[in-house]
C-alpha cells in the first residue's frame, strides 16, 4: 500500500514517515512481542498520506496564511484560529484512493480478531513527536470504540484535524516547530477490552524525583483515557527495578486512589464512550493485583532496556496499559521517551523549604518538588481561562490540554481531579511549575483572588496555604563532592521523601523508625488488627475496616503497609545499609492510636516505662511484635532488600536483648543468618558502662543521643521546667560518647550515631569524628553542610 505501514513493518527509523507514537509501536510490535509483551496490531497512515489530503483539497495556503503572525499569547485570537482550521480540515473529503487503502486496511487488520466489526482506536501520532526534548503527547486527539470502515475513515480527518488544536499550535511555536513542516500520522489500534477491567499509565522512573530505579505504575478502572486527563484519582503503586531482575517480589508500596468513575463502551456510534458510577465497594480495591504490577513492572524494564539500548544512554520510558477484560491479558498500547527527568542534571540539587506554616487550604498529590507563591484565579469555567494573569496561582476542577498556553504564565497549579501522571501534572513538569493535583475541593477552599502558597516540597502530599509564606531554595553542585572516611548517613522519616533524599550524597541510613510509619500509614494499635473480631466499638471497627480497604484481612493490611514503608526507604538507598529501629513508641503514643486506648497501660513517666525491648518479649505485646518481624522478613526475603539492618531500642540489660533475640529468630529473623545485622540503640548509660556484655549479643551500638542525654543528667526532656539544662555538650555526655566509641573500636563492631546532636552542634561532630566514630546519620537538611566540615576536619588530622 502506497499510504498505508502496518505495525509489523515500523521500527523508530521510521518517525519521518509514521511519528513517534505509532513508529515506537511497530517497534515494540516488532522486536519485544518475542519478549512476552503484548501489543495489540494495527496499522498507521503515513506522513504522505497527511500531505496527499492536504493537498487535494487546497488547504496548505488557507492554514498557512490563518497561522501568520499569530500571537498564541492571545487565548480568543487563538482559539479562533484553531476553531477554523480544525473546522476546514475536519470538513474536507478523502481522497478515493487514501479512503479504499483505510478501508481495506481495517478490513485485514479485522481477519485477525473474532470480534465484528472490530473496535479499533485512532490515535494521532506527529512527524516531529516525543522527541528527547520536545513531548507532543495529549496535543491531539485521541477516539476509542471506533468500529466499521466509514467510521474509521471519518475519524482519521478529524485526527488530522486535531493537528491545529489550541495547544498544538502554542507549542509548535513555543519549540520552533515549522507548522507547515509536521505532518499527522493516524495510528489504528486494535482496542483492548479494558473498559470490562482497568487501564492506566506508568513511568520506568518516578516522575518525581527522577530516581531510576523504581517502575512507578498508576491506574484505575476502564478505559485509560481517564488517568490520561485525569478525571479520577488513580490507584498508585512502585516496583524496585534492580532486584525484579534479580527474579525478586519487589513491590515497594501502593495507594489506593478514589477510582470514583469509569470509561466504558457506549452504544452510540456518535458518542463511543462513557463515564458510569463505580460503587463504593469496588473502589476500595486495587484495580491490579500484586502478580499483575509485577508483570507491568517487568514489561516497562524491557521497554526500557530495549529504547536504552538503541539511544546508547539510560532511555526513561511513558507507558500506557490496559488490561483486557474478557482475556484477563495485560496490553502495552503505547510508549515514549520520557522527557522530563531524563534530560535534568542530577549533579545540580536544588532544594525547597518553607520558613513558615499557616492554614491549609486544600491538599492533594504534589508535582513538581518546588514552592510558589501568587494570587489565586479559581477558574469553574472554560469561559473564564482569559482572566487568569500571569503570576497567578491557578485553580481549577482539571485542566483541559487545551489551556497550556496560558498554563505557562502561571506560578503554580492546583486542581481537583487528577493523579500524578494526569496532562495537568505532565504539562507542570515540563513547564517547571510546582502543582497540587486531586485535592477534591480546592475550587470551594481556596478564595478567588486571595494570596496563596503552593509548596511540593515536603514528599508525596502538596499543600496549598494561606498567604504568601517565605521559603528557600537552595542549588548546589555536588558532581564533584568528595566522600569522607566517616561515613555520612541520613535519619530518614517518611517514606514518602525517601528518592528525593537519596539524591542528596549519602552512605545510606543510619535511622528510620518503624513507628513513623506505623502512625502516618497505618494509624492502628497493632493489638487493635490482632483482635478485630472482638472489638465491640462500631466506630473504631469501621474505620480499621476502611484502612484496611483493598488487603486480604486487617492483619495482612497491617504487615504489608509496614513493609511497603520500609521496602521504599530500603530501596532508595540500595545497596548501602539502611537501619531501622523497631517500634519506640511509648504508652501513651501507641493509646493515641486507633483502638489503641484499651489496650495501654496508665502510666505516670512513659518516657522511662513501658517501651521499647521490654514490650517485645511480654505477654501483652509479643504477638503485636511478630506482625514488625513478619513485615521485616516480607521485605528482606521477598523483596530481597538485604540492605536493611535492624536496632533494637531501649535495651535495660544484656538480658533484656537476648530475650529478644530469641523472639526475633522464632519469627525467622536470626541475627546472621542471610547476612542479617541487628544493633542495639546506645541510649542508656547502662549500655555504655556494660558495652562488653551488650556487644557480646548485638552486631554494634548506635548512640541515641537525646536519650542517653536524658538519662545521664537526670532531665526529662519532655518538660519544659528544666530544659535549660538539656545540652548534649555537657562533659559528662562527652564522656560517654567516648566510652562508647572506645568500646565498639576495641571489639570491631559496628559504632555510629543517630541522634540529633552531631545535626544541631558542629563541635559534637567534630568530637566524635575525633574519636573515630565510624558513622554519623543526620537530618537530610544538614547532610550536605556537616560532610563539607567532616571533610575539611579528615585533612586537619590528616585522614
Amino acid at each position: 500500500m502506497k499510504y498505508i505501514r502496518f505495525f509489523e513493518e515500523l521500527g523508530l527509523s521510521d518517525v519521518a514517515l509514521v511519528g513517534g507514537k505509532n513508529a515506537s509501536l511497530g517497534e515494540m510490535y516488532c522486536k519485544l512481542t518475542a519478549k512476552g509483551i503484548k501489543i495489540p496490531n494495527g496499522f498507521a497512515t503515513t506522513a504522505d498520506a497527511y500531505w496527499h489530503y492536504i493537498e487535494q483539497n487546497n488547504l496548505s495556503d488557507e492554514i498557512a496564511s490563518t497561522l501568520e503572525g499569530l500571537d498564541t499569547g492571545n487565548m480568543k485570537r487563538l482559539a479562533e484560529c484553531g476553531q477554523h482550521l480544525r473546522s476546514i480540515i475536519a470538513h474536507a473529503k478523502m481522497p478515493d484512493d487514501l479512503e479504499e487503502e483505510i478501508i481495506e486496511a481495517y478490513r485485514r487488520l479485522s481477519k485477525q480478531y473474532v470480534e465484528h466489526p472490530l473496535a479499533v482506536s485512532v490515535r494521532s501520532s506527529a512527524t516531529a513527536e516525543d522527541l528527547p526534548e520536545a513531548s507532543f503527547a495529549g496535543q491531539q486527539e485521541s477516539y476509542l470504540n471506533v468500529r466499521g470502515a466509514a467510521h474509521v475513515v471519518e475519524h482519521v480527518k478529524r485526527v488530522y484535524a486535531s493537528l491545529f488544536t489550541n495547544r498544538a499550535i502554542s507549542y509548535r511555536v513555543d519549540k520552533g516547530f515549522d507548522h507547515m513542516k509536521v505532518a499527522l500520522s493516524a495510528g489504528i489500534q486494535k482496542m483492548v477490552r479494558s473498559d470490562l477491567a482497568s487501564a492506566g499509565v506508568m513511568f520506568s522512573i518516578d516522575t518525581e524525583t527522577g530516581f531510576n530505579d523504581a517502575v512507578f505504575i498508576t491506574g484505575s478502572y476502564g478505559l485509560g483515557e481517564n488517568v490520561v486527563q485525569g478525571t479520577v484519582r488513580p490507584d498508585e503503586a512502585y516496583v524496585f527495578k534492580p532486584l525484579l531482575k534479580e527474579g525478586y517480589r519487589s513491590l515497594l508500596g501502593r495507594t489506593l486512589g478514589e477510582k470514583a468513575q469509569k470509561m466504558v463502551y457506549s452504544e452510540s456510534l456518535k458518542h463511543p464512550t462513557k463515564n458510569v458510577h463505580v460503587p463504593l465497594e469496588e473502589q476500595r480495591v486495587y484495580c491490579l493485583s500484586e502478580d499483575e504490577l509485577i508483570t507491568l513492572a517487568k514489561y516497562a524494564v524491557a521497554i526500557e532496556e530495549h529504547y536504552s539500548g538503541l539511544a546508547g544512554h539510560l532511555q526513561p520510558m511513558d507507558i500506557e496499559w490496559a488490561k483486557d477484560g474478557v482475556s484477563g491479558e495485560l496490553f502495552i498500547v503505547q510508549a515514549r521517551p520520557e522527557t522530563v527527568h531524563s534530560q535534568r542534571d542530577y549533579q545540580v540539587l536544588e532544594s525547597y523549604k518553607l520558613k513558615e506554616l499557616s492554614a491549609i487550604l486544600a491538599q492533594g498529590k504534589s508535582v513538581g518538588g518546588k514552592i510558589a507563591a501568587g494570587r489565586a484565579r479559581v477558574i469553574k469555567d472554560v469561559s473564564q481561562i482569559e482572566e487568569v494573569e500571569a503570576g497567578e496561582v491557578l485553580v481549577t476542577d482539571m485542566t483541559d490540554p487545551d489551556w497550556e498556553p496560558i498554563m505557562k504564565s502561571a506560578a503554580a497549579i492546583v486542581t481537583n481531579r487528577g493523579g500524578r501522571t494526569c496532562h495537568a501534572a505532565i504539562i507542570s513538569r515540563e513547564l517547571g511549575l510546582p502543582a497540587v493535583v486531586g485535592t477534591g475541593n480546592g475550587t470551594e477552599t481556596i478564595t478567588d483572588g486571595d494570596m496563596v502558597t503552593v509548596s511540593c516540597a515536603e514528599g508525596e502530599t502538596g499543600y496549598v496555604y494561606e498567604g504568601e509564606l517565605k521559603f528557600r531554595c537552595k542549588t548546589l553542585n555536588v558532581g564533584k563532592l568528595e566522600r569522607p572516611k566517616t561515613k555520612i548517613m541520613m535519619n530518614v522519616a517518611s517514606p514518602d521523601r525517601a528518592f528525593a533524599f537519596s539524591a542528596i550524597p549519602n552512605d545510606g541510613v543510619g535511622l528510620a523508625r518503624l513507628e513513623f510509619i506505623i502512625n502516618n500509614s497505618i494509624g492502628i494499635h497493632p493489638n487493635a488488627i490482632l483482635e478485630f473480631d472482638k472489638i465491640i466499638e462500631a466506630r473504631v471497627k469501621r474505620e480499621i475496616r476502611s484502612r484496611a480497604s483493598g488487603y486480604n484481612s486487617p492483619v495482612d493490611f497491617y504487615v504489608k503497609k509496614l513493609a511497603e514503608g520500609v521496602a521504599t526507604i530500603a530501596a532508595a538507598f540500595y545497596p548501602a545499609k539502611v537501619i531501622f529501629r523497631m517500634s519506640d513508641f511509648k504508652s501513651n503514643e501507641y493509646a493515641n492510636l486507633i483502638g489503641g486506648e484499651g489496650f495501654e497501660p496508665k502510666e505516670e513517666n512513659p518516657m522511662i516505662g513501658f517501651r521499647g525491648a521490654s514490650r517485645y518479649y511480654s505477654d501483652a505485646f509479643r504477638e503485636a511484635f511478630a506482625l514488625e518481624c513478619r513485615a521485616m522478613r516480607l521485605v528482606r526475603e521477598e523483596k530481597g532488600l538485604k540492605n536493611v539492618c535492624l536496632m533494637i531500642p531501649f535495651t535495660r540489660t544484656p538480658t533484656e536483648g537476648e530475650k529478644v533475640l530469641e523472639v526475633m529468630e522464632e519469627h525467622g529473623l536470626k541475627r546472621g543468618e542471610d547476612g542479617l545485622e541487628i544493633y542495639v540503640m546506645c541510649e542508656i548509660p547502662a549500655n555504655v558502662i556494660a558495652a562488653d556484655a551488650f556487644l557480646d549479643i548485638f552486631d554494634g551500638f548506635s548512640i541515641g543521643s537525646n536519650d542517653l542525654t536524658q538519662l545521664t543528667l537526670g532531665v526529662d526532656r519532655d518538660s519544659a521546667l528544666v530544659a535549660h539544662i538539656f545540652d548534649e555538650r555537657e562533659p559528662a555526655i562527652l564522656e560517654m560518647l567516648k566510652m562508647a566509641i572506645s568500646a565498639c573500636k576495641r571489639r570491631n563492631k559496628y559504632i555510629g550515631i543517630c541522634g540529633q546532636a552531631p545535626s544541631d552542634y558542629p563541635e559534637i561532630a567534630e568530637f566524635i569524628v575525633r574519636e573515630g566514630i565510624e558513622s554519623m546519620s543526620l537530618n537530610p537538611d544538614s547532610v550536605l553542610e556537616t560532610t563539607l566540615r567532616i571533610l575539611e576536619l579528615e585533612k586537619e588530622l590528616g585522614r
